[in-house]
């Protein structure tokens, strides 16, 4: 049976390796880093052989999480299982919260987006149990707001 990480453990070796990856990116490029270079190169697969010259090569990634919104969940989802790989290989969640429009008040905004777009939700919610992805159905929160609640700032 495969052992599953608690949310502390995930988020502490993911830094951990963030940290390990920007300390041979930092020897290698010898300069500082900006945010955004901290976040990407951090996330390197191989740092000690990646080409980093920018414009020469393609980096190659690892992904900490992946947190889709629904509006555009639908395609890379369909593009997923275009790929025929039975499940994600990294924590990924899926949150219902784009599709659902302001007019009236919450409570009849969420019942019309539930009723307009009760497809598009089957499908994610299907879809994301069949490949292991976490659904935050419609009215469980927004993107933003829960992905910046369960995901630290980025090592300095």
């Amino acid at each position: 049976m495969p052992v599953i990480e608690t949310t502390a453990e995930m988020v502490k070796k993911s830094y951990d390796k963030m940290r390990q990856n920007l300390e041979v990116v930092r020897k290698r490029l010898n300069r500082p880093l900006t945010l955004a270079e901290k976040i990407v190169l951090g996330h390197l697969d191989k740092p000690e052989s990646q080409e980093l010259s920018i414009g020469k090569g393609f980096l190659d990634l690892r992904p900490d999480r992946v947190a889709m919104q629904d509006a555009t969940a639908q395609m890379a989802i369909l593009q997923f299982a275009q790929a025929q790989i039975p499940t994600v290989r990294v924590p990924s969640t899926v949150h219902c919260d784009h599709l659902i429009q302001a007019y009236t008040g919450s409570a009849a905004d969420l019942a019309r987006a539930n009723d307009v777009n009760k497809e598009v939700y089957s499908f994610l919610e299907s879809s994301s149990q069949k490949f292991g992805i976490g659904f935050w159905k419609p009215g469980a929160g927004i993107i933003h707001q829960v992905s910046s609640r369960t995901t630290p700032s980025p090592a300095a």
